[in-house]
């Protein structure tokens, strides 16, 4: 062969090899007790799976959700324009405006979905009106038409993106592909539709839009370049909340009343507590922020429901110094996973852990990270606060007007996890 030829051939080969050795976490004692397990091929190690699966969200994943150019782009670009202004956004000072919107919104889905149904299959209503609250929070769309309607287009991008990526007619990822790129559309109407009116009616800066919805305050965000957000940017952002509230939000609210269907020592407080509350305020009065203060026996259900049922599994994160844990010495760069569960679950913080006990989080009992259903540190689920508050104003409005009973089989959870057969309960309304 020519050698040249032959150069050309093992150059490229040695500069790979260098540079997944280079990735690879560098064990620096051989007596040292690392984790057990392979660590795959000589040398080369897991620095293949390591090369390929470096993404937080494959771009499979991000297809049916992002148009074409966010849907190639690097995590750390669509994570940069996701981290610089939602924790503004969804910051208490701000949603605090919200909530009597919030409670209305919450007051008129129970009325007209839930009211005169004696059997309600949970996780399906529960996550319909996360769907309906959210296009009102986030976009101000409440006509029933136009919520059906995007509704129609996000459900086959809510169940299709974690699919086998297949892209083949008839195949769930193939729906999601096509609803999103419906659902863009539509959004990016709504988007056009808010932004001409805002410059009709000549909005100046934010303290215009206090009271509004999150759209026209994300119509107002400067990037860090000096210019707005494009609505192809907003739209994926609003896909995202969308997305994080229909799952998390829609299940923790399942979990929630299927514990107190079957605990009625655990309805009657939170009953005693959400009565209170309504029988303090005035006819139709909306719930406010001194209202949320006051539910701390009811959150405190809900934090015990997210502890033995957490709507995430946990998550991977990479370690960026050694570390010693359990006996073993973790190296930098090392993937770790922390697991929900066995955190939740572990006695040495909650005494007693298959209990459904309440009051373990009366005052500031809970260790810090031990309590892990948003996440925690710098990466803490930023709609944390967005997640309480819509998930305790429709905890009362379910409350106070009914109770519950559980009707339905024993339930197996999904790998996500969320109840496979959506936990059926009876509602019968309190006697006036």
């Amino acid at each position: 062969m020519n050698p040249y030829v032959l150069a050309l051939v093992i150059l490229p080969i040695s500069l790979i090899f260098l540079v997944l050795i280079s990735r690879k976490p560098k064990i620096r004692c051989s007596n040292v007790n690392f984790p057990r397990g392979s660590r795959g091929w000589p040398l080369i190690g897991e620095s293949i799976q390591y090369f390929f699966i470096r993404s937080w969200w494959p771009v499979s994943a991000r297809k049916p959700i992002y148009s074409s150019e966010f849907a190639d782009a690097s995590t750390d670009e669509i994570a940069a324009v996701l981290l610089n202004f939602i924790h503004d956004i969804l910051k208490l000072e701000v949603l605090k405006e919200y909530i009597p919107v919030m409670a209305s919104m919450a007051r008129e889905h129970v009325d007209s979905k839930w009211a005169g149904k004696e059997v309600i299959k949970v996780l399906s209503a529960s996550k319909k009106y996360a769907f309906d609250f959210g296009c009102r929070f986030l976009m101000n769309v409440v006509d029933d038409e136009h919520v059906t309607m995007l509704a129609k287009h996000f459900v086959p991008v809510a169940n299709g993106i974690y699919c086998v990526p297949l892209d083949l007619p008839g195949t769930a990822y193939n729906r999601a592909v096509k609803s999103g790129k419906l659902l863009r559309e539509e959004l990016i109407k709504i988007i056009t539709e808010r932004r001409n009116a805002m410059l009709m009616e000549n909005y100046k800066n934010e303290k215009s839009v206090t009271g509004q919805d999150l759209l026209s305050r994300l119509l107002l965000v400067i990037d860090e370049n000096g210019k707005f957000l494009s609505a192809k940017q907003i739209c994926n952002n609003i896909i995202g909340l969308l997305l994080a509230s229909y799952e998390t939000s829609g299940t923790a609210i399942t979990f929630v009343l299927k514990y107190l269907a079957e605990l009625p020592h655990i309805y009657n407080e939170v009953y005693k507590e959400q009565m209170e509350i309504a029988n303090s305020k005035k006819e139709n009065e909306l719930l406010k922020w001194e209202d949320i203060q006051k539910m701390k026996y009811t959150w405190n259900v809900v934090c015990e429901a997210l502890r033995l049922l957490p709507t995430g599994t946990g998550a991977f994160r990479e370690v960026i110094t050694d570390f010693n844990f359990a006996g073993f010495t973790i190296p930098k760069g090392m993937k770790a996973y922390w697991t929900t569960q066995t955190t939740h679950k572990n006695p040495e913080y909650f005494p007693d852990p298959e209990k459904f006990d309440p009051l373990r989080f009366e005052g500031n009992r809970i260790a810090p990270y031990t309590f892990v259903p948003f996440g925690g540190g710098p990466r803490m689920c930023r709609g944390k606060e967005y997640a309480r508050l819509e998930i305790l104003v429709f905890i009362h409005n379910i409350v106070r007007n009914y109770k519950l009973e559980n009707v339905g089989p024993g339930q197996i959870l999904h790998v996500f996890p969320s109840p496979t057969k959506g936990v059926l309960l009876r509602l019968i309304p309190h006697k006036k």
